[in-house]
């Protein structure tokens, strides 16, 4: 596999991946952010150009230094070709088994790809399959065939209104990542909480202050442009404020074209019912993350 620098050639990439939307997300949105400039230092892979069957996006090598630091060393794939991409793969050190890493894609087809991989690499792998959600006007825009056929509504719902004496609209800060982390479904430790950071310094995000000056609620997206890190401190919930700031965060991100959408664990129904609420578009596809770990 070879990388692709041009911003033309990365445009053309864009421009495809749009067309395998839904189940092209997870990397459609990142490499819609590396041509917002890159924010991130990942650099983009393919098995062949123009007619790609397998696309891998990954950090730059001199990034990936803390072989234990699976947020960091984070691949997002897209496959048109299953057996091509597993040979694109086996024949490649595109991914380094020799390090804690996470893969992620909207294709639940992987599966098979992966985990061959994996026991042909000495490698342990926990899969994580979630529900994938996309925001209403990112649905209209990127996949309107889906309102169609599903009758789904192509407007957000109007959140509960809060006491806005009470919370002030803000976004986040550095010195705000360890009370991101600490509610983090995937965090909770030193290195999810310097991915965090990381994501604070990069990319937008939105929080609700409190009367003591503190976020008591916040939404913050991460390389790929998913709104992967949201919640409410525990006093506070019950109120409708991660609906409200999800609102007001979706609302600026759209504003600026970026693709909105998010993930749930099957077991959440709050969650479920707030995506609902929000008339959040379920995607006919799932979130899927595999964590993988040398033996």
């Amino acid at each position: 596999m070879f990388p692709l620098r041009s911003p033309q050639m990365l445009q053309m990439l864009e421009k495809s991946l749009k067309k395998g939307l839904p189940e092209s997300l997870k990397v459609y949105g990142t490499v819609f952010h590396i041509n917002q400039g890159n924010p991130f230092q990942l650099k983009v892979l393919v098995d062949k150009w123009p007619d790609f069957n397998t696309v891998v996006v990954r950090p730059q090598e001199q990034e990936m230094t803390d072989d234990l630091d699976h947020y960091t060393n984070t691949y997002q794939i897209y496959s048109k070709d299953l057996k091509s991409c597993q040979e694109s793969l086996a024949l490649s050190d595109v991914i380094n088994w020799k390090q804690h890493l996470q893969i992620q894609s909207s294709q639940s087809s992987l599966d098979e790809v992966i985990q061959s991989l994996a026991a042909a690499k000495s490698v342990q792998v926990k899969k994580t399959q979630c529900i994938l959600y996309m925001m209403p006007q990112t649905a209209k825009r990127l996949v309107p065939f889906l309102l169609d056929t599903k009758n789904l509504h192509s407007e957000s719902r109007a959140p509960r209104v809060i006491n806005q004496e009470m919370f002030k609209v803000s976004s986040l800060d550095v010195t705000h990542a360890a009370l991101v982390n600490k509610f983090w479904h995937f965090g909770g430790n030193e290195r999810s909480q310097r991915f965090i950071e990381r994501c604070i310094r990069t990319f937008p995000s939105s929080c609700l202050l409190g009367p003591e000056g503190t976020p008591v609620s916040w939404a913050l997206m991460d390389q790929t442009g998913e709104l992967r890190m949201g919640g409410t401190v525990p006093e506070y919930r019950g109120q409708g404020l991660i609906s409200y700031i999800t609102q007001v965060h979706v609302q600026a991100q759209e504003k600026l074209g970026f693709p909105a959408y998010n993930h749930t664990d099957r077991a959440n129904k709050i969650v479920q019912k707030l995506s609902q609420n929000l008339h959040h578009i379920r995607m006919p596809c799932d979130w899927n993350q595999w964590n993988c770990v040398p033996l």
